[in-house]
């Protein structure tokens, strides 16, 4: 076996004005550019298996369509469809790429994550690897909130004075992943947790992981950083406790009460970046060890309706679709977790009985990187970081597919926006959370 190499690409995947801009329930199309979108790949080859993480700032990929992306990839480039890793930031403002996406964008955004994996292949050198850790406070905010009178609320608002208390606790912990090569840029791989629905509009942006690599690139000389975000299904950028200073650079949307604005998002960003920067040049150097790969399908059972319940769905789809929400008695993200609700009961009336979720692992020597196929509760992060043999393991959501909310157990009892629209029956998170940490150790003797 060689020693361990790594290799970097970076390409421009920025939409044409017009495309539909996923991310909300309200229909935008893009009208602007703030600042364009990347796929950043890296390349990894023990001598005897090559693997290719990109990570995209798109906010989903379904598994149906991301497998085309992949299989391309592979076969293009001669690698194993399982080495090939795609995860997605999740950033707000960027193209839809499900039906309502532009053929000819999806198209272009296939063979330039072929390309891509192609230029990082080219550019594999020599690699020592290290690992580090840090905490970035005061970013990530957990969104789930007990109400005075006993509800459950999503971004129930900045200063809400209704709220009892928050549910749960952020994962406010930072992941780095040094990858130093001879002769050629270090590659920072850079793993923290929270939602990038930072600026909202229609005006295309990355959000805040664009800032993150630009302000590491910026402040340490020959780096390249690429942002892989973790388990952040109930976190997201709002203090709802905020100060006058917090406020800075934020406006709040009425139509879910989320405060919101592109300063902000920079901020974020070189918050981020700060911690990273704490934490560089003091790494600890790990093995490199074998690449290794490897995708499993768990079966999950699925949150279909009583058949009581579709009347009531069917007629809020009725006025949400027809614009006349302001017939229902609800506001803000209340409003939106009604609608959403209202269309997961209206997609499952009928079924199926059963979903089938990708969990995937790509690595090498002491660091893992684990993926699931849409957005874990921040627990699930914890879990896996806990439960797994590796040095460092790098938990994503997003990765190979993007099929909804995995909750916790818990929260299907309480409620709010995640657990009513999930399509997946109470216990997806600990399923998956369980499926992943099997895989690792799986993957770890696989490797010893």
């Amino acid at each position: 076996m060689e020693k361990l190499k790594a290799g970097f690409s970076r390409l421009d995947i920025t939409p044409p004005l017009g495309v539909f801009v996923d991310g909300y329930y309200n229909d935008r199309f893009a009208d602007g550019i703030l600042d364009p979108l990347e796929a950043n790949c890296v390349a990894v080859s023990d001598g005897e298996k090559t693997a290719v993480l990109l990570s995209i700032d798109i906010c989903e990929v379904y598994q149906v369509d991301m497998d085309k992306f992949r299989h391309k990839v592979a076969e293009e480039n001669g690698i194993d469809y399982e080495a090939v890793y795609v995860h997605c930031t999740h950033t707000h403002t960027g193209p839809a790429t499900d039906k309502k996406g532009d053929p000819g964008y999806l198209d272009m955004l296939g063979r330039k994550l072929s390309d891509a994996a192609r230029l990082a292949v080219q550019d594999l050198k020599p690699v020592t690897v290290s690992i580090g850790r840090g905490a970035v406070p005061g970013v990530s905010f957990e969104r789930r909130f007990r109400m005075k009178d006993g509800a459950i609320r999503t971004n129930p608002g900045v200063g809400n004075p209704d709220i009892a208390e928050s549910i749960g606790t952020p994962d406010e912990s930072l992941q780095l992943v040094q990858l130093s090569r001879e002769h050629a840029s270090d590659i920072l791989l850079v793993n923290f947790q929270v939602h990038p629905d930072t600026i909202g509009g229609c005006k295309i942006s990355a959000d805040y992981p664009r800032f993150v690599r630009e302000t590491l690139e910026r402040a340490i000389p020959h780096v390249k950083a690429v942002y892989f975000n973790g388990a952040q299904g109930d976190l997201n950028h709002v203090n709802v406790n905020a100060k006058e200073g917090d406020l800075k650079g934020l406006e709040t949307d009425s139509f879910d009460d989320v405060a919101r604005g592109y300063a902000h998002a920079q901020w974020m960003g070189r918050a981020i970046a700060g911690g990273v920067l704490q934490v560089y040049g003091k790494t600890k150097d790990v093995p490199g060890g074998k690449v290794f790969f490897k995708q499993e399908i768990v079966d999950i059972p699925s949150n279909r309706p009583d058949p009581s319940q579709i009347p009531e769905a069917a007629r809020i789809m009725k006025l949400h679709t027809e614009g006349r929400d302001a017939e229902l008695p609800y506001e803000g993200m209340e409003l939106t977790t009604v609608v959403a609700e209202a269309q997961r009961m209206m997609n499952l009336e009928h079924g199926p009985e059963n979903f089938q979720v990708y969990v995937s692992s790509v690595g090498f020597g002491s660091v893992a990187f684990l993926g699931v196929a849409g957005e874990p509760f921040t627990e699930v992060g914890r879990l896996l970081k806990k439960g797994s043999p590796f040095e460092m393991t790098i938990p994503c959501c997003l990765t190979n597919g993007a099929e909804g909310y995995y909750p916790m157990k818990e929260a299907y009892e309480e409620g709010g926006y995640e657990a009513r629209s999930s399509k997946f029956r109470a216990g997806v998170a600990e399923t998956l959370a369980e499926a992943g940490i099997g895989l690792l150790k799986t993957e770890y003797e696989s490797i010893k």
